[in-house]
């Protein structure tokens, strides 16, 4: 599929509804452009990071947080 869209003097652009629905993007979403060394580029969609849910992982992992541990992975 081709979309195309055209960009305004200040760098701004629609999404064409077809790439917003294939990405589930809505008003607020991040996109991330990738760019290839070829010239080609991808978008893709970014979802938030859920902190609280992270933290709460963070703290069942605490028994590789000794020096020991961290010695060892250090040059990983």
């Amino acid at each position: 599929m081709t979309a195309l869209a055209k960009i305004t003097s200040k760098g701004k652009t629609t999404i064409p509804k077809e790439v917003r629905d294939a990405l589930q993007a809505v008003p607020g979403d991040l996109l991330a452009w990738d760019l290839a060394g070829d010239g080609r580029v991808t978008v893709r969609r970014v979802r938030p990071l859920d902190l609280e849910y992270l933290k709460a992982v963070e703290g069942t992992l605490s028994e590789w947080a000794s020096d020991e541990d961290e010695a060892a992975f250090r040059g990983l």
